[in-house]
């Protein structure tokens, strides 16, 4: 949706599309009309922005052909659907069974994720709404910890460089900016605001910056307030914000049948424990209070004991965007769990899913008028 800060620099608020399976071009398509379509029409709204997620090699086939670009893009366009975002971080078989730590690979030493991260800006240059100020690729910090060493390092160092001139290229050929947000995540090389200015400070800020997870943010027990303080005074550019919500409780024993095998949901509390994954968190005992990173609804609370970080994402919204300007102009909500949440929660059908997707964007738009956004 697009929507405009006081200032009157535009916004633009999306969903993310990884919440959907779909890995090849016809698939995607079929998303567009079982998905959202229905999301623009209960919102309300003449045109309803996607955080499209593109695997690997639907990405290759768009970015070595203008042809299937075009075609995409009409399929946007004749729905009232537009991409100022896309989402680079998972690579493909993003809904596969079992997906956990496969969702690095490949980390930023590689070639394939250079690679493929510059697919996704020549796709994108071409699917951006012509009034679209720039573009934005989130994508993983660097990898997983471990192993994780100087020579990584080196190496990833320099994928950046050829990342930054690869996105110059593309400027330089299409006159559309396209810049790339590193998303800190926890158990990752790059999990906290402190470790983001570390890594990437003496890269092309120009075109690199950070992707703020919100529901990261909260996991890793940081304060928006400090962390926006520290981006602006390191130079760092939040690319993008991933508007999401992480699970917290101080009754971690009520957390049982959040635990399930597809996804990663690494576990902290406020004094420095930590935990890889929740049935971890489970043996290890870690002491609570916890922050769990299992995406949930933004506009759906769970039964107490549990409650979600919701108030971590108003808290950075009004850090954000509250002021004379905005530190980000591209917003994506990204619940991409909904299929294995505790049933309860789980929408039972395509359509119920779509309500859903709606109730969260709807959630978003309303925290974001609350601080005197406008349609």
């Amino acid at each position: 949706m697009r929507l405009r800060h006081p200032s009157g620099t535009p916004l633009h608020l999306s969903y993310c599309t990884n919440v959907h399976p779909a890995e090849d071009l016809e698939g995607i398509i079929a998303q567009l009309d079982t998905y959202a379509v229905p999301v623009r029409i209960i919102l309300g709204t003449d045109v309803l922005g996607l955080g499209l997620w593109l695997a690997a090699p639907v990405a290759a086939a768009l970015a070595a052909d203008s042809a299937l670009r075009g075609r995409l893009r009409r399929e946007l366009d004749a729905r009232g659907l537009e991409v100022v975002t896309l989402n680079g971080f998972p690579y493909r078989s993003f809904h596969d069974p079992v997906v956990k730590h496969a969702v690095y690979r490949p980390d930023w030493t590689t070639t394939a994720r250079l690679t493929y991260t510059l697919d996704l800006a020549h796709v994108l240059a071409d699917l951006l709404p012509e009034d679209a100020t720039r573009g934005s690729v989130s994508t993983l910090p660097f990898g997983w910890r471990e192993p994780w060493n100087a020579a990584m390092a080196g190496l990833a160092a320099r994928r950046l460089d050829e990342l930054a001139a690869g996105l110059a290229a593309v400027e330089s050929t299409t006159g559309r900016v396209i810049r790339v947000g590193f998303e800190p995540e926890p158990g990752c090389v790059v999990e906290t605001t402190e470790q983001a200015i570390t890594c990437l400070s003496d890269s092309d800020t120009d075109r690199l910056g950070i992707c703020l997870d919100l529901a990261h943010l909260a996991c890793a027990w940081e304060r928006p307030a400090d962390a926006m303080r520290a981006l602006r005074e390191a130079g760092l550019p939040i690319v993008k914000v991933q508007l999401s919500a992480a699970l917290e409780t101080s009754h971690p024993e009520a957390l049982h049948e959040y635990a399930e095998p597809r996804f990663l949901h690494q576990t902290r509390n406020p004094v420095g424990g930590s935990a890889d994954d929740l049935d971890e968190a489970f043996v290890r005992e870690l002491p609570g209070p916890w922050r769990v990173h299992y995406h949930l609804p933004l506009h759906v609370a769970p039964a107490a004991p549990l409650a979600t970080t919701t108030p971590v994402l108003r808290e950075a919204l009004e850090e954000m965007v509250g002021g004379p300007e905005p530190l980000c102009d591209h917003f994506d909500v990204e619940t991409y769990t909904w299929s294995v949440l505790p049933p309860a929660l789980r929408p039972k059908s395509p359509e119920q899913l779509a309500v859903n997707i709606a109730d969260e964007l709807d959630y978003a738009r309303g925290r974001l008028r609350d601080l005197g956004v406008t349609a």
